[in-house]
């Protein structure tokens, strides 16, 4: 199992970048100061989406879906026939597209992340594959197979194609809670050569980089299988179907392997538990995220009580490639309100390539390139001080602790809205992060572990501003820390005793 530390992440488009480094560029072309920049913010992992090669079936059901080209239209206006690359969940095979230089060049680029301190994280899509990969000429009895019927009822559903052994109709990869996905088929986990299989990609990706986010992984839990396609998950080639859950086997052999090699589940419905607990390392925690964007401060706080086994395996976030732009869904203040709470509490910090910088398109993942934006300075100069936070000792592996707040007077209200955590090393460092997430100035009391804040002067030093206080710690220890702070407020206090 890998070290379950806090490390930080962040996810890049090799797409894009491909187009700002030149029409022709390989993996080869990144330039140095890509890492190098990297690595000086205090990152640990760098996730390439979409890095495998995918087929022209795949860019032609990009360019003719007119729901998908209304959205090219909002994320990139003018955008041409030529920027539909079509999607890089719809894969046609887990080797390195050959417009990225193929295998050779990511191996290249692999090392030099690793002379950085960096490491590669790369995608599965477990769920589907492209309607053009080879197991559809070679293995149709991997696939989720409909009727004539289903095809007539749900033509958005179902596809049918000239298989290698004859013609069938195929389900169309898809949760139970949306229309299939045109772009791609549905694999069937029931089917024993099937999961052997996939087992058989994942070590192949396992030798690639050094983890692997898993696409919509809960999809794959027996329960979400029965509950999306029922008897049609029965095995069309008359296979004994296996209901056990596939998770468990797939990761258990891969980090038999190579046991320092992660699993990141992008998981919703509340099964993100249930997920590491079939051996993810983290998990999406996306209740948080929702919490955070509905201004819902109790409810992040009750969100925050829960245990640091599975807090430590969440991994959080205010955007990805899924998620709207968190400058554009958060305003100004809130944005970074949220994000101390996001990033400054126990998990994995993942960050989205143009998040710093205060990108406000949601960019989608058909498209080669985005639409171009001035960068936001004042936002960027916040994300440069939390990285550097990030990087505290404390911060990256220390003690976690949330504290209780109290009214600071009789009918005080706004304490309700405060949300207080320490951070410390067991050798004396010690962050002292303070919270506001509310719309109103609001006041309230922090209780302090009395044992450790007892005696001498404290010094806070606010590492996102200019503030200092100093505080008499045996007053800290009988009455509490008083706080007062602006509507949406944010402070991380460096805590020495002077």
């Amino acid at each position: 199992m890998p070290n379950l530390s806090f490390p930080s992440l962040i996810e890049l488009n090799p797409r894009v970048l491909r187009h700002e480094v030149g029409p022709r560029a390989t993996l080869d072309d990144v330039p140095d100061s890509l890492p190098d920049r990297l690595a000086s913010q205090g990152f640990d992992w760098v996730w390439l989406l979409g890095v495998w090669q995918t087929g022209p079936e795949g860019r032609r059901a990009s360019r003719e879906n007119e729901e998908w080209r209304r959205a090219y239209a909002e994320a990139l206006p003018g955008f041409t026939e030529d920027d539909v690359c079509g999607s890089p969940f719809a894969i046609g095979a887990y080797r390195v597209h050959e417009d990225f230089g193929g295998d050779a060049a990511l191996a290249r680029l692999r090392e030099r992340f690793r002379g950085r301190g960096l490491r590669l994280l790369l995608d599965l899509a477990p769920n589907h594959t492209a309607l053009d990969h080879p197991w559809v000429q070679s293995h149709p009895e991997y696939y989720i197979h409909g009727s004539d019927e289903d095809l007539a009822r749900e033509p958005g559903n179902y596809k049918r194609l000239q298989t290698g052994r004859g013609p069938a109709v195929l389900a169309h990869g898809r949760d139970p809670y949306f229309p299939g996905w045109p772009d791609t088929l549905q694999l069937n986990y029931r089917h024993s050569g099937l999961r052997q299989a996939m087992i058989a990609e994942l070590l192949g990706i396992a030798d690639r980089c050094d983890g692997v986010r898993c696409d919509m992984a809960m999809l794959l839990l027996p329960e979400v299988i029965a509950r999306t396609w029922g008897e049609r998950s029965r095995p069309a080639d008359g296979a004994d179907p296996v209901d056990a859950p596939f998770w468990p086997e797939a990761i258990a052999a891969v980090q038999a392997r190579r046991p320092d090699f992660l699993f990141l589940a992008e998981v919703y419905w509340d099964l993100e538990w249930e997920l590491q607990q079939q051996g993810f390392d983290y998990a999406y925690d996306k209740r948080l995220y929702d919490r955070l964007r509905a201004g819902d401060a109790p409810g992040v706080r009750a969100h925050l009580t829960a245990g640091l086994d599975f807090q430590r395996r969440c991994a959080r976030f205010l955007e990805n490639h899924d998620e709207p732009r968190a400058a554009a869904v958060f305003p100004e203040g809130r944005h970074e309100a949220a994000a101390v709470i996001t990033y400054l509490t126990p998990a994995m910090r993942f960050f989205h390539d143009g998040q710093l910088e205060g990108r406000r398109v949601q960019p989608s993942v058909h498209l080669a390139r985005w639409a171009a934006e001035t960068p936001d300075a004042a936002l960027s100069a916040f994300y440069s001080r939390l990285l550097d936070c990030l990087k505290r000792p404390e911060v990256r592996g220390g003690r976690w602790r949330l504290l209780t707040c109290r009214p600071a007077w009789d009918g005080n209200t706004t304490w309700d809205r405060f949300l207080v955590f320490t951070w410390d090393d067991g050798l004396g460092r010690r962050l002292l992060v303070c919270v506001n997430y509310g719309p109103v100035q609001g006041q309230c009391y922090v209780g302090l572990p009395k044992g450790e804040w007892r005696g001498g002067k404290w010094q806070l030093r606010d590492l996102f501003g200019d503030a200092r206080y100093e505080r008499d710690g045996e007053e800290l220890a009988r009455r509490g820390l008083y706080l007062d702070m602006p509507a949406w407020g944010a402070q991380a206090f460096e805590a020495t005793v002077v």
